[in-house]
């Protein structure tokens, strides 16, 4: 009976021994083994391990992609106004070991500690170099991709990348006169812009009138043109006709035609004429000494 208890404690023995000496390192996650506090391995793939019980210990880093997203801060542009910049940071453990020594011992609230002023000094670096409105109009797109590269140089020393650097809001300061400066600004380019779209309205406008007044001047011609024509026909087909009749019988065409120069010259009813009784014009008018 002795025997048997012995072997239980010894078969309970080998199991603690064997379950102390295993460990897990789930997805999405690194670790490192330490050897009476010393590192002996790192980057420890995701999967079951092995290591010495009561001498070797293992410290487990998320290798995911970790978030930093600290309070406003103020900067100065280049024209020394103020700008209140948001922003958050997407950042992941690059080197496990030199992030274990730089950020006491792992610790991820010491890394972000140590990474907020990287990024905020580099951003303060960019805006310094600004001015207002190109903070404010471009800050999200331009100033993001050109910080990446300044803060891995710093973040490098924590064993950390930086994958992103994004800027949530740009305030202005409620307690500066530069919102009014901002918004004259804004009204004037909105006011710019909208006499330039007025003006080239007026332009667009007098093209159109003068190309209407072209073909309204080239229709005329041509309509005149035209009736120039149609009336010369008729004169010559009036003319025709009148030789046609004169042939016929001049001594009542010219009767005829004498007739029409009374009428017209008479028309009105008031003219006075002083002629000479024995004037061509009153041939018709006399009386008749055949």
């Amino acid at each position: 009976m002795r025997n048997i208890q012995i072997l239980m404690f010894a078969l309970v023995g080998v199991l603690l021994l064997a379950f102390s000496s295993l460990f897990v390192v789930n997805e999405g996650q690194t670790a490192i083994v330490l050897n009476l506090g010393k590192v002996a391995r790192t980057d420890l793939a995701p999967g079951l391990h092995a290591k010495w019980p009561m001498v070797e210990t293992v410290r487990k880093f998320d290798r995911r992609i970790l978030s930093l997203d600290d309070a406003p801060e103020r900067y100065l542009t280049a024209e020394k106004k103020d700008v209140e910049v948001d922003f958050f940071v997407k950042w992941q453990i690059k080197d496990v070991l030199t992030f274990y020594r730089a950020a006491s011992g792992g610790d991820e609230m010491a890394a972000k500690q140590r990474l907020t002023p990287i990024v905020k000094n580099a951003l303060r670096n960019e805006i310094n170099q600004l001015a207002l409105a190109e903070v404010v109009s471009s800050g999200r797109s331009d100033l993001t991709g050109r910080l990446l590269a300044n803060i891995n140089a710093g973040a490098a020393t924590l064993g950390i990348e930086v994958l992103d650097v994004r800027i949530k809001r740009i305030n202005l300061p409620q307690d500066s006169q530069i919102l009014n400066s901002v918004y004259d600004r804004m009204r004037s380019e909105r006011q710019q812009v909208a006499n330039a779209l007025v003006a080239e309205g007026t332009q667009a406008a007098e093209g159109i009138r003068a190309e209407a007044e072209r073909q309204s001047r080239v229709l005329v011609a041509d309509a005149e043109r035209d009736a120039q024509k149609l009336r010369g026909e008729g004169d010559g087909r009036a003319a025709e006709i009148g030789a046609a009749a004169y042939g016929q019988d001049a001594e009542f065409y010219a009767f005829y035609r004498s007739l029409e120069a009374y009428r017209k010259s008479m028309a009105d009813g008031k003219t006075v004429m002083v002629l000479d009784p024995n004037s061509e014009f009153l041939r018709y008018m006399g009386s008749d000494k055949r």
